[in-house]
């Protein structure tokens, strides 16, 4: 069933999400830009962990979870054990909700238009790979040319 491949994505790249905010060698780099570089690594981490919460825990798993979006981009200094604490959780709210979803849950109208049209939500789910892996991609670049 395409949600346990889902769960097995989300579960990996989430994974490594926590493998790179370990990697850094200096705890401060995590929030650091540089001139084209606008996003740090703990600002897009944080931007993932409520993503993911908000579109799959809240929107399909009714966890209750309240997304402060601005805040994804505007705090600054989270310690990194806190970063890792947030992915952690997140996993486990994958684990917990993906499950619950069935063939028939994943056919259905995704909840929330999102784009400019409606979708289904076995399609949106799969976007928030794609959009987990991306921003995995710019935290392994930002620690290789900024943790130094």
């Amino acid at each position: 069933m395409i949600t346990e491949s889902l769960r097995s994505l989300f579960n990996r790249d989430l994974n490594k999400l926590k493998t790179e905010i370990e990697a850094y060698q200096k705890e401060e780099n995590l929030w650091k830009i540089d001139k084209n570089i606008a996003n740090s690594a703990g600002n897009l981490t944080l931007h993932l962990v409520g993503n993911i919460n908000h579109f799959i825990g809240a929107q399909l798993g009714n966890t209750g979870y309240v997304r402060h979006r601005e805040l994804e981009f505007s705090l600054k200094d989270i310690p990194r054990a806190e970063l890792v604490e947030k992915v952690e959780a997140t996993i486990a709210m994958i684990d917990s909700v993906l499950p619950q979803l069935s063939e028939e849950d994943l056919k259905k109208e995704y909840p929330l238009v999102v784009f400019e049209s409606k979708m289904t939500t076995d399609y949106f789910l799969i976007h928030l790979v794609a959009h987990l892996d991306y921003h995995l991609g710019q935290i392994n670049y930002h620690r290789r040319l900024l943790d130094i």
